[in-house]
């Protein structure tokens, strides 16, 4: 199995969300308590949605000051915030509108720019919040995995998944004409602690590849690996049938 890559299983996408939701609100208090202020990079597509309804249901009784809660993402289709494709308004919508007013602090992408003009505000917006290095360290990154094996929007084929030296690049996604802005892999790589949710048959060949296999770069997934983090598959029995 993958050198760092712990793996949970949960019986139902309810019970994976609910344990999700503790790593997360548990690294907050955590956080919060230690250094100030907790940073988190969110996710868009399927993977995010029973994680963010969880955090919306237990917000007001977490004990959390959510104004200490930096959410950023991991990345962004080059579409305006309000557009149903927009991975900030799915966070919006699922959490950010229902936290505890003033709520958390939101770092989006600005998709509305063009792709290159949005991932140099990013490079800067991240930057200017993390100054004593190249790159940001995030306390965690919620992550998806496609069909694929892609992640973020590291694409299987995109020669600049492993080789990008900035904390975010614009990429376009042929397949899909999907022009994007994303997290680079040495970005993901810098954070304490990486997580992954993935439920459904349909993911159970991709996932097991992965966990089952050494670095692979047809698989972007599978070259996240924190040198000085940790990597966590969270996997209902169904994406978890064939380990």
């Amino acid at each position: 199995m993958k050198t760092r890559a712990r793996v949970e299983t949960f019986e139902s996408p309810n019970l994976l969300a609910e344990r999700a939701s503790e790593l997360f609100l548990s690294a907050a208090r955590r956080a919060i308590e230690q250094q100030g202020r907790f940073t988190v990079a969110l996710s868009g597509g399927e993977s995010p949605v029973p994680l963010l309804g969880k955090l919306a249901d237990k917000a007001v009784d977490s004990g959390i000051d959510w104004t200490k809660v930096h959410i950023f993402w991991a990345d962004e289709r080059c579409v305006p915030p309000d557009h149903p494709d927009s991975n900030f308004r799915l966070a919006h919508d699922l959490l950010l509108s229902r936290l505890p007013p003033p709520g958390a602090v939101s770092h989006r992408i600005k998709g509305e720019l063009p792709p290159e003009d949005g991932a140099q505000a990013y490079r800067v917006e991240l930057r200017t919040f993390f100054p004593s290095s190249p790159l940001p360290e995030f306390d965690q990154i919620w992550l998806g995995v496609g069909n694929d094996g892609h992640t973020a929007s590291l694409f299987p084929g995109n020669d600049q998944v492993s080789s990008a030296d900035s904390p975010a690049i614009a990429v376009y996604v042929e397949s899909l004409r999907s022009h994007r802005v994303t997290l680079t892999l040495p970005a993901i790589n810098n954070a304490r602690q990486v997580f992954f949710i993935a439920t459904g048959t349909a993911k159970a060949e991709v996932v097991t590849r992965i966990l089952e296999r050494s670095a692979d770069a047809r698989y972007p997934a599978s070259l996240v690996d924190l040198p000085a983090g940790s990597v966590t598959w969270l996997l209902d029995r169904e994406a978890a049938g064939l380990l």
